[in-house]
């Protein structure tokens, strides 16, 4: 009798989970990001959910074409120099910068939102070790 024959016909036949040490104790990040749903990945929850997303850029985008139209090419092209230079201008890395002269110019410093009261989530409040984080921003590390 073929000595193999038997194991690779039951190994063809019985699926056999794979089970590593990572892929084990991993965590799916539920609490972060919902359950995992094939059909919200594809489909928008809303039909203005898509809308909303992209308010804040159809609402630039109009801004600057109204502008355009009203000024001519230069005004627009003067405005987005300008963003361009504000959001360069940084503080170091381990400072937390609020960018009000990009909120001044975008004319959105008399606005309270979600990230005034509650903090933007991409700027938590991480403080670490200020060479290294500065090193790291250099590409020195």
């Amino acid at each position: 009798m073929n000595t193999r024959g038997l194991g690779s016909q039951l190994k063809d036949t019985i699926p056999i989970a794979d089970f590593s040490a990572g892929e084990a104790f991993e965590s799916h990040g539920v609490i972060h990001r919902g359950f995992a749903n094939v059909k919200n990945e594809l489909f928008p929850a809303h039909p203005l959910e898509l809308s909303e997303k992209n308010f804040t850029l159809s609402q630039e985008k109009m801004n600057l074409s109204t502008l355009r139209n009203i000024q001519g090419l230069h005004a627009p092209l003067k405005l987005q120099m300008e963003f361009k230079a504000v959001k360069q201008a940084q503080r170091l890395p381990f400072l937390h910068s609020s960018n009000l002269s990009l909120d001044i110019l975008k004319g959105n410093y008399d606005c309270i939102g979600f990230e005034d009261i509650l903090n933007d989530p991409e700027q938590n409040e991480i403080m670490g070790e200020p060479h290294l984080m500065a090193e790291r921003k250099l590409g020195l590390l």
